[in-house]
């Protein structure tokens, strides 16, 4: 296991977890997400191969259309 912050609150997870597994897990799989990991965007395409790392601070933000 590692632990992240996700959004200021502290995460365990599995050893390997990637960007889109994490999303999954919150439950945000359907979402549009903007993912930050260590202040560094992280493009929709790159969230399968990004691996996140013990101590990774990640920023999720959930898009909602609207006006």
């Amino acid at each position: 296991m590692i632990k992240l912050t996700v959004n200021g609150q502290e995460k365990d997870v599995a050893d390997g977890t990637t960007v889109r597994q994490l999303i999954v897990e919150l439950e945000l799989g359907k979402a549009a997400v903007a993912v930050e990991v260590n202040r560094e965007l992280v493009p929709k395409r790159s969230h399968d191969a990004t691996v996140l790392q013990d101590g990774d601070n990640v920023e999720l933000v959930t898009l909602v259309g609207g006006g």
